[in-house]
């Protein structure tokens, strides 16, 4: 499943094609053809993203809401745009650039007050400015759950994936299976304030690199990592391999319905 700055991502490419203009709208698929006729020829005002949930504006008309969830998929090209497939949920075109969208958990029309009800149920998100990381220290610093299990919690935090969690608590030393009553302040500071610039770099980038300038492969002299994920990393989806810090065995096991990865070693109880 995406992470959330892909998501943020996303919002700026449909901002940098797309923002007020005009855009025929289509469901090649039939799923979203209501909703379309209704905004075919309208201007999209606005893109926005709010952890792994991505709302395109149409002014009264109200937002597409897109989660793409484990399948969805997005391809952005130029016009002229070839003849869309039968798997396409939505297509956006305009005179230069069409984008489709296959395979999302969500892609309905909602209106201000569900997108509202939709953001109050999330967490603070590390890539939106103004965003309150207190609201979720509030939740963490009372809770007997994992801090692994509470950082893929949406409604805590929003836009943290299995990628993300892994990586932020092997950069601090923070064993994943702490109840998140037991991390302290300091610690919680530092995790929030690593998601921030991690996934802003993500954003920038297009990929999750977390891994600190001496442990690159080039200042390490290893081969870089084969991944379809890409993006050099600590933990995530190393299991058995050794630390590029200690040298000792990464570890993995099931948390919170996905697989998690951590080094024994560095990240101590």
């Amino acid at each position: 499943m995406p992470e959330g700055h892909t998501i943020h991502r996303l919002a700026a490419d449909h901002r940098e094609r797309f923002l007020d203009r005009p855009v025929r709208v289509s469901s090649p698929q039939g799923k979203f053809s209501d909703a379309a006729a209704l905004l075919d020829g309208q201007v999209m005002d606005r893109a926005e993203a709010h952890g792994k949930h991505l709302f395109l504006g149409f002014g009264a008309s109200g937002w597409i809401h897109i989660h793409l969830g484990l399948f969805g998929r997005v391809d952005f090209g130029e016009t002229p745009a070839p003849p869309p497939t039968d798997t396409v949920r939505l297509r956006l075109a305009d005179a230069d650039a069409y984008v489709d969208l296959r395979g999302p958990t969500t892609c309905s029309l909602i209106t201000d007050g569900e997108k509202a009800a939709i953001r109050d149920r999330l967490g603070p998100d590390p890539l939106r400015d103004g965003d309150d990381p207190e609201k979720a220290w509030a939740r963490i610093s009372r809770s007997r759950t994992t801090i692994a299990a509470l950082l893929m919690d949406q409604k805590i935090i929003a836009g943290v994936g299995n990628v993300y969690r892994a990586e932020v608590l092997f950069r601090l030393g923070i064993d994943p299976y702490r109840a998140g009553r037991d991390i302290t302040r300091a610690e919680w500071d530092a995790l929030w304030a690593d998601l921030v610039e991690l996934m802003h770099e993500g954003v920038r980038n297009n990929r999750i690199d977390t891994v600190r300038p001496e442990h690159t492969p080039e200042a390490m002299g290893r081969p870089p990592r084969v991944d379809d994920h890409g993006g050099e990393v600590y933990v995530y989806r190393r299991a058995l391999q050794p630390c590029h810090v200690c040298g000792g065995e990464i570890r993995t096991a099931g948390l919170a319905a996905r697989n998690l990865f951590w080094c024994p070693a560095c990240q101590a109880r």
